[in-house]
């Protein structure tokens, strides 16, 4: 069962140049800055009101999130993230409904979550995730 919007995903080009703006604009406070080798990213998460900001800066060129600065150089929303109690679940319902998956297991995320996705052509164009933490 879902619980919350875990996260809201935005790629952007240079973190350091991001962090101007949500830190002395908006005023959020950074939480934590990591690479996620496996996904080819460095994330920095901010927390406003339980829901987190995840910033994504790519740090391969074939990289997904590379990918997407490819076709929105400034960067931008990237995806939404529904926090559950299991991922797998979550997938094997959406796939048994006709959503396409674009991961058919979890696989390891950045802050120690358990992540899938689905397909944005099944998804209203938008990105959709689910994740929960790892056992």
């Amino acid at each position: 069962m879902l619980k919350k919007i875990d996260h809201i995903g935005i790629a952007v080009p240079s973190i350091e140049e991001a962090r101007k703006f949500y830190e002395d604009v908006l005023g959020l406070k950074l939480d934590n800055i990591e690479e996620v080798p496996s996904q080819k990213v460095k994330t920095a998460f901010y927390d406003i009101g339980g829901v987190w900001i995840e910033l994504l800066e790519p740090i391969s060129d074939d990289s997904p999130i590379a990918k997407f600065l490819e076709r929105n150089p400034r960067g931008g929303m990237h995806h939404i993230a529904y926090l559950s109690d299991d991922v797998s679940a979550e997938l094997k319902n959406a796939e048994e409904k006709g959503v396409q998956l674009i991961d058919k297991t979890p696989r390891g995320g950045a802050g120690g979550m358990d992540i899938g996705f689905l397909h944005p052509k099944f998804t209203g164009g938008v990105l959709t995730e689910f994740c929960s933490p790892q056992e």
